[in-house]
């Protein structure tokens, strides 16, 4: 259609797609990029013609979720690049300036994982670098990291140095093609409200890159510019004891442990913490120990989809007579287990699982230490509100506090800095997608500590003569079965998603919510997006409105919760459902085969897979 003479002759003068809006932002696009490889990308949708497609990368921007902002790579002010990334950090320095009049004394974090994707030269080490080039440009110091590092160093790092705030250049444990740029507060913790919204108009408003926010040459001419990982690592590794309560135990234990970090950074962290905990260094799988951007040996790079992601980590286990696998995702700040049981195979844990075994294993330790029941009321258990109720299960029959925020570990972060701040201890917390946090030492979830903290559980329960999944029971048996059934659907159509929530809030007529799902009474509806909640005398909910992301709970007569939500990172709607027994009800096939119903029903009847073209969990 065009040529890139044409193209290259006047930016400013583009032959018109017909809509004069996309064009000045192809002429943006063109004029501001400096990356060779994403600047052809534009320029060849423009000479195949192909609006839609322009469409799609221009005319809409990345905005802040629950783990901030994320993307496939590519060009586009839509996706995550060079260019986006630029423009995200000039928001960033402008935001900083104004709350921050000590900026350039503190300085900002810089850390990234492995990502990398070859058509678009976008690694995710030169959006840190870029990260770094912006802020170095403006006299503001860069503790920019010389390689790889788990997603918790970089907060952990913002709180030891006292840094004005932190970026991780990080997808986690989404697919492939995806990256992101995570934004941690000077309290350590992910940025919520106001600052998301506060900085995505910083970054409208500083759109055009500065004359220096592309001289990546900076990171090594800067005398502003240091590396903090070797502080960051000892300090981490030394702070590790705070939640190690058996070294010496350790040090004897006959427990083989094989570790896979999912092709990421995890490998010699881990490897260094449980050396830090006095154990010998996990058996790694070989194949996936060492950084792959193109997770060669995964359907999927996240270990919470089971056993069919964990096969060459059983496998191995197997060989090595290794009774525990561990697998931490691509960035190390999630933590998957299994077990072998015996003849049975694996017993592969879901997060709520491994939570009411870490939950009671750090309340353990609290109450060998504190043995004065009065200390629980300063000590606190959090979970967000769409994992398991095993946690308030123990708060009610042990006296300590239990709290529920909304789903995303930024809300945990910080209400642990509020509670912490006034004397409380935040002893353990987690959301059910394999996110957990023994202690408080970073306000994120953290799979490196909890990895050296499961390990260390087994080998106690390994003197006794318990397992994993034993002591699971034996919690059940104390404090009440807690069945929880978690999954999803896929939907690449936002305008379907936006459909079936408005749905359910005009189920029957405007305005009013499902009164059944399957035959069951529906007791109570909350609804977050909107503030509503049946169960209050004004109706209004307790936890804060979010109206970035859909979230519907329905809690029926029978006892069973069940949430509806959106990803804040990938294009799936969740589901969770969960049966709270009273402690001492032993017989729960009844249970199991009513949940397994409600679950059910609430797919075909509230989601109405077919319907709506979504794509279900292959298991």
């Amino acid at each position: 259609m065009w040529s890139n003479e044409d193209l290259n002759a006047n930016t400013s003068c583009l032959v018109s797609t017909g809509d004069s809006t996309l064009d000045k932002l192809i002429s943006q696009w063109i004029s501001w990029d400096k990356n060779g490889a994403t600047q052809e990308q534009i320029k060849s949708l423009v000479q195949e013609g192909r609006v839609e497609e322009l469409r799609r990368r221009l005319c809409s921007r990345m905005t802040f979720g629950t783990a901030g902002l994320r993307a496939a790579m590519g060009a586009g002010f839509s996706l995550v690049n060079d260019l986006t990334v630029i423009q995200s950090t000039q928001g960033m320095y402008m935001y900083l300036a104004k709350c921050c009049p000590d900026l350039c004394s503190r300085g900002l974090v810089v850390g990234y994982d492995t990502r990398a994707e070859e058509c678009s030269g976008c690694t995710s080490e030169r959006l840190a670098r870029l990260t770094a080039a912006v802020m170095l440009c403006k006299d503001v110091p860069v503790y920019l990291f010389s390689t790889y590092v788990p997603t918790p160093f970089v907060p952990y790092a913002v709180k030891k140095i006292g840094a004005a705030a932190g970026v991780m250049i990080t997808a986690s444990h989404n697919r492939k093609e995806d990256n992101g740029y995570k934004v941690y507060w000077q309290n350590g913790a992910q940025i919520s409200s106001p600052h998301d919204k506060e900085i995505l108009q910083c970054i409208e408003e500083n759109l055009e890159p500065w004359s220096e926010s592309w001289n990546e040459d900076l990171v090594e001419s800067s005398l502003l510019r240091s590396d903090p990982l070797e502080d960051v690592c000892r300090w981490y590794m030394e702070e590790l004891n705070t939640v190690c309560f058996h070294r010496e135990l350790n040090t004897r234990s006959p427990l083989k442990f094989v570790h896979s970090s999912f092709h990421g950074v995890g490998h010699s962290y881990v490897q260094r913490a449980f050396q830090a905990f006095g154990f010998p260094p996990p058996i790694p799988v070989p194949e996936q120990m060492n950084p792959d951007p193109n997770f060669s040996t995964v359907s999927c790079p996240n270990p919470e989809e089971g056993e069919s992601v964990l096969e060459l980590s059983l496998r191995l286990a197997e060989r090595e007579e290794a009774k525990i696998v561990l697998a931490t995702d691509p960035d190390a700040d999630r933590l998957a287990v299994a077990e072998q049981c015996g003849r049975c195979g694996w017993k592969v844990f879901t997060g709520n699982e491994l939570a009411a075994l870490l939950g009671w294993w750090m309340l353990f330790n609290w109450k060998e230490t504190h043995p004065d029941p009065a200390e629980s009321e300063r000590m606190y258990m959090l979970a967000t509100t769409v994992s398991s109720k095993i946690l308030r299960a123990l708060a009610q029959m042990e006296g300590f506090h239990f709290e529920e925020t909304l789903p995303g570990f930024k809300w945990i972060g910080n209400r642990i800095h509020e509670l912490t701040k006034t004397g409380k201890e935040v002893i353990f917390s987690f959301e059910e997608s394999i996110g957990f946090l023994c202690g408080s030492m970073v306000l994120e979830k953290d799979g490196v500590s909890a990895a050296a903290v499961v390990a260390e559980m087994a080998a106690y329960l390994h003197t006794k003569n318990v397992t994993l999944n034993q002591q699971l029971q034996n919690i059940y048996e104390t404090y009440g079965y807690h069945i929880s059934r978690t999954s999803y659907v896929v939907c690449n159509d936002p305008p379907t998603v936006k459909r079936i929530f408005s749905h359910l809030r005009n189920f029957e007529d405007e305005g009013i919510y499902p009164k059944t799902c399957g035959g069951y009474s529906i007791a109570h509806i909350r609804d977050v997006t909107t503030g509503y909640d049946s169960s209050q005398p004004d109706k209004k909910s307790v936890l804060p409105v979010s109206k970035s992301s859909q979230m519907i709970t329905f809690t029926f007569h029978n006892g069973i919760v069940a949430t509806l939500r959106t990803s804040g990172t990938e294009p799936k709607i969740k589901y969770y459902t969960e049966f709270c027994a009273p402690p001492g009800k032993s017989d729960i096939s009844n249970l199991e085969e009513e949940l397994k119903k409600v679950t059910s029903a609430l797919v075909e009847e509230f989601l109405e897979p077919e319907r709506n073209n979504l794509i279900r969990r292959s298991v």
